[in-house]
């Protein structure tokens, strides 16, 4: 073995320095072209930031009554499902909470209210689901909505109520992504199955909220031709759907409704 005075003199003298300073510059070219720590962090981080801003989208469908809605929700819902996205089917009544309860027997005419105190109802209905919604979207989980505030106020104003007081107790709801309007001629709608079952379903009534829909059209709405082939409007919902889902997946923020 050399002694400790030896093995100083070999390390401070300037050749080993260079030799030393050369292998350890060697030896990081050789690590960093062969296993880029640095550039896998950054994109790991980079990554990470990517998936946590990463959420579902909210998308409503609304129209007439017997537009196809209903339906076309759930061709929707099946259709992302393939894609293999996390997504749920809501819709609003919801009649299984004890305010959907006294909405539902007012649709089937068996009470009466004054216009004010239902329009609330339905306003108090949304809020109900107003934090699950929130929770749903941030998990990543895509919510197809049957009806939201647009139905509403659209219905509500028909009656004759003033359209901002309408709009007023929804202003701080979530803002969907998308808004799916099927688009039917009130005489049309009038013609398919079923019609007639609900209070609201007049034809002279169902024009009012045609009337009352144009007007709150905005920069979200993308509006379907309802009369097409139903797999015609499926598709186009599907094409519309899933460009907004791909959206919402790279970071878009949720914002809320009518808050400007």
């Amino acid at each position: 073995m050399f002694p400790m005075s030896q093995l100083r003199r070999i390390f401070e003298h300037p050749s080993t320095g260079y030799l030393l300073k050369f292998q350890a510059v060697a030896t990081r070219r050789s690590l960093n072209l062969n296993f880029p720590f640095k550039s896998s962090v950054r994109k790991m981080h980079l990554e990470n930031n990517h998936k946590s801003d990463s959420r579902g989208a909210l998308i409503v469908l609304e129209g007439l009554d017997r537009c196809g809605k209903t339906s076309q929700s759930s061709r929707l819902l099946s259709f992302l499902e393939r894609l293999g996205y996390l997504v749920e089917s809501w819709r609003f009544p919801d009649r299984n909470t004890g305010v959907g309860q006294m909405i539902s027997s007012y649709l089937a005419n068996e009470s009466q209210l004054d216009d004010h105190a239902i329009h609330l109802l339905f306003s108090a209905n949304r809020w109900e689901k107003r934090s699950l919604m929130e929770t749903r979207l941030r998990s990543g989980t895509t919510l197809i909505v049957d009806r939201y505030s647009y139905s509403g106020v659209a219905f509500s104003s028909a009656k004759g109520l003033d359209i901002e007081w309408c709009k007023a107790p929804e202003m701080g709801l979530l803002a969907p992504d998308l808004v799916l309007y099927l688009d039917i001629p009130p005489e049309k709608a009038a013609e398919r199955g079923g019609y007639g079952g609900e209070r609201y379903e007049q034809l002279e009534f169902q024009r009012k909220v045609a009337h009352s829909y144009q007007l709150l059209h905005d920069v979200s709405w993308k509006t379907v031709d309802a009369c097409l082939p139903i797999e015609d409007v499926e598709k186009q919902l599907g094409e519309m759907a899933l460009d907004c889902v791909t959206t919402c997946q790279k970071g878009k923020a949720l914002s809320r409704l009518w808050s400007s």
